[in-house]
């Protein structure tokens, strides 16, 4: 009876082995998953600061290249403060000159204002000439919807201006008269096609063109959320 005791009890121990041999097993499986998991989400994190990190770097680096030029900025409208041909065209004597740049390129697609101005100050007081025909089109995408026919991507507010044409009736004095106030005028005004025919004792000059806009620009500082 003995030999089987021993036998009895050699089994018993090998199967307390076992199951203490499962139990560290299936700690250190568990300790090596939480560990793994631990591992996985501390280098997330790390690579979620540099991006972060990134970030911040790249606006400082635009701040100090903005602030590095605002001094040369400074300088540049000073001088053009003391231009004299900037100053000679002014609307209004109390104006900075830098308000005839800002004038010359108005922030708006606004073509009604642009078609007052051609009507009443460079068509206007030239003594026998009469205007036959006044249209400013309005920006395509901007003033008025695109059409079907029309692309507004490649439409005349790509290029951010507004075309015009008019047919003026005169002497070839108050013709050249016309195109000298459009030379002087403070907006930058591009002729596209000029046409001139003789009429009797008079001349029938037909005119497209076009004067251009910039819209505004906006600056301000915005949050950007970096997403881990």
């Amino acid at each position: 009876m003995q030999p089987n005791n021993i036998a009895v009890r050699k089994r018993s121990q090998i199967a307390r082995a076992n199951r203490m041999m499962f139990l560290w097993i299936a700690i250190g499986s568990v300790v090596v998953g939480i560990a793994i998991v631990f591992a996985i989400f501390l280098f997330q994190k790390l690579v979620y600061n540099e991006r972060v990190l990134a970030e911040k770097d790249k606006t400082v680096s635009i701040l100090k290249a903005n602030n590095a030029v605002v001094s040369d900025l400074e300088a540049q409208v000073r001088v053009l403060d003391t231009n004299s041909a900037l100053a000679s065209v002014k609307a209004k004597d109390d104006d900075q000159t830098i308000q005839v740049i800002l004038d010359a390129l108005p922030a708006d697609a606004n073509s009604l204002a642009l078609g007052a101005s051609l009507q009443n100050k460079l068509l206007a007081g030239i003594p026998g000439l009469s205007v036959e025909a006044l249209q400013v089109d309005p920006v395509v995408g901007v003033e008025s919807l695109a059409s079907d026919s029309v692309d507004a991507s490649t439409g005349s507010d790509s290029l951010n201006e507004i075309t015009f044409q008019f047919s003026v009736k005169g002497s070839p004095e108050a013709l050249r008269a016309v195109l000298t106030n459009l030379e002087r005028s403070i907006r930058a005004i591009d002729i596209l096609s000029l046409r001139i025919e003789t009429q009797e004792s008079t001349q029938l000059m037909t005119v497209q063109a076009r004067a251009f806009y910039e819209p505004a620009k906006t600056i301000e500082l915005t949050d950007k959320v970096v997403k881990p």
